[in-house]
């Protein structure tokens, strides 16, 4: 058998690797997220269990809590106002009876409750949803969690939910956000504390532990790659020999 053609040794000499010794180019080596870009990006990809991370998951269950929260907030005192202006304007109608009389009024007071209660509901659950979005992507951004960033969240919330009254609607809704960010973050600070670690310190151990996992999964890849490149260069240098 004679010696194979230049075109068959240099595809082989690909395959195998450019250089003895040189890692494969079709293997990757993983590398952790380093800018802050990519850690907000990680927020809000599907991980490989097709999953998405706690914290967009806790984002998600506090704006349903805020939403429901913010129903029966403004829609039980919207079915009361409801139900009692309309007996008060109904005084003059005839009923067939008393449950008639009874079943008007419900009716008017369950309008009341989904109509004020439907404007609570929006307007909580958007704003919990933008000041907890706002947080979370500032602490994932610097990578380390701050008071400051909360107030930073309450500021850009409040400041959008006032931005239709113009530029002085504009600064007061980003101050009372402001003042209301440092409690709430002085509570989920001090819940995370208590818990034991900052949600930033779990996502640094659970992208510690992903990346030597990662790594591992490399090495044992490469070692595999590198095997089969060994023998593939083996068997070309017989072929040649012969």
């Amino acid at each position: 058998m004679g010696p194979p053609s230049g075109s068959s040794a240099a595809s082989s000499s690909a395959f195998a690797g450019e250089q003895p010794g040189s890692k494969p180019w079709y293997v990757v080596r993983p590398q952790p997220p380093e800018s802050g870009w990519e850690r907000v990006l990680e927020l809000f990809r599907k991980d490989e269990l097709n999953r998405y991370p706690e914290e967009t998951v806790n984002i998600c269950k506090a704006t349903v809590t805020a939403s429901i929260v913010g129903l029966v907030y403004g829609g039980i005192p919207g079915f009361r106002y409801a139900k009692k202006r309309y007996i008060e304007q109904s005084g003059a109608e005839t009923y067939y009876n008393r449950l008639d009389a009874a079943q008007s009024a419900h009716r008017a007071a369950v309008r009341g409750f989904v109509r004020y209660g439907w404007r609570w509901s929006w307007r909580v659950a958007a704003f919990v949803a933008i000041f907890n979005t706002v947080s979370i992507s500032l602490s994932a951004y610097r990578d380390k969690s701050s008071l400051s960033h909360f107030v930073a969240a309450g500021a850009i919330t409040g400041g959008l939910f006032r931005f239709h009254l113009g530029l002085v609607g504009f600064t007061a809704g980003s101050i009372f956000g402001a003042l209301l960010g440092v409690p709430a973050g002085g509570l989920v600070m001090a819940m995370q504390k208590l818990s034991g670690e900052t949600f930033i310190e779990k996502r640094k151990r659970e992208r510690r532990e992903l990346y030597e996992q990662q790594l591992i999964e490399w090495n044992t890849s490469l070692s595999i790659t590198e095997s089969f490149s060994k023998e593939a260069d083996d068997y070309i240098q017989e072929g040649t020999e012969k």
